[in-house]
């Protein structure tokens, strides 16, 4: 079943600004892929400004055509996609009652048989949309980034942008053999993510050996980490040199490069995807718009990774 494009053929300046100018639709039944914005940044340690991400993405989405230019893919066609809107929080300011709303939020989507694709705000999001598509066992994880976020608590929080996979480990949501770190880097005060991700046996693949093995090999270790197992993608702006995504919370420098990004991503067709995210994207700082447009193109990337898996999925079933 495709996807309506009446939308994306009218001028790109016209219409609602949903993301890639797919339909909207406020429930998740009948989508192969639910697009979902969670508009939250109140675990940041730094700079906010991620819960602007969404919106800026969605905006600078509508530069997004349908079909892929290297692989041929047009996700539209492959499977039905829409717009679903954004998490909706009860208690923005209480950090227990945010991972409640986005679990019911994605425990929806995903009872609906529905695969999401999001655009954060900050990273700790990803934990809770973990704790709604992993309760039936751990997942592997690619997991593009310049930290680890793997740290135990700031401040006396455990819910932070830097907790979420320590969390999702913790709570048995993702296996730590088949997660792989990639693009880590930065000096630290304290090196407690970096030997937690090691201790617990993932891959981290800091930026010195990235720029070492190059892309090519990265993608084969990141396939051979995370096999043929459900597995779930979630890429943090920061993972890229600020001087292409300087709109970022935590930037450092000596990051990936956006060719590189792509080509990376484009190497992970056919694994066995049951979602992904991009997140960290703060418009604030970066008044010209590019992280946004980085931000939704990379969402295309990913989109057209899940379409055509779900649609392997439904020609054999």
């Amino acid at each position: 079943m495709a996807t309506d494009k009446d939308q994306m053929m009218a001028p790109r300046y016209m219409g609602l600004p949903t993301f890639m100018r797919v339909p909207y639709q406020p429930e998740p039944e009948g989508l192969d892929i639910a697009l979902i914005g969670v508009p939250y940044d109140g675990a940041v340690t730094n700079r906010a400004g991620a819960r602007h991400g969404p919106r800026e993405i969605r905006d600078q989405s509508s530069l997004m055509r349908a079909t892929h230019h290297v692989s041929k893919i047009d996700p539209y066609e492959l499977c039905k996609i829409a717009d679903i809107g954004d998490v909706t929080f009860e208690a923005l300011f209480d950090h227990e009652a945010v991972v409640r709303d986005i679990e019911a939020f994605y425990t929806r989507v995903h009872q609906a048989g529905v695969v999401p694709l999001s655009a954060g705000g900050d990273h700790s999001v990803t934990y809770p949309i973990l704790k709604a598509i992993a309760k039936d066992g751990p997942v592997g994880l690619i997991h593009i980034d310049a930290h680890t976020d793997t740290w135990d608590e700031f401040q006396g929080s455990k819910f932070m942008h830097g907790t979420p996979f320590r969390r999702a480990h913790e709570d048995g949501l993702i296996d730590a053999k088949r997660t792989v770190q990639i693009g880590i880097r930065g000096a630290q005060n304290t090196s407690e993510g970096w030997d937690y991700s090691l201790d617990q046996g993932m891959r981290v693949i800091f930026m010195e050996e990235f720029t070492e093995m190059g892309v090519d090999a990265v993608i084969a270790e990141a396939r051979r980490v995370v096999g043929d197992a459900p597995t779930y993608l979630t890429f943090d702006v920061d993972g890229l040199d600020p001087v292409y995504a300087p709109g970022t919370g935590t930037p450092e420098i000596g990051g990936i490069t956006t060719i590189e990004a792509q080509k990376f991503l484009r190497g992970l067709r056919a694994l066995n995807l049951i979602g992904a995210d991009v997140v960290e994207v703060a418009p604030p700082y970066d008044p010209i718009g590019n992280t946004s447009l980085v931000g939704a193109t990379l969402m295309y990337e990913m989109l057209c990774l899940l379409a055509e898996v779900i649609s392997t999925k439904n020609q054999a079933s």
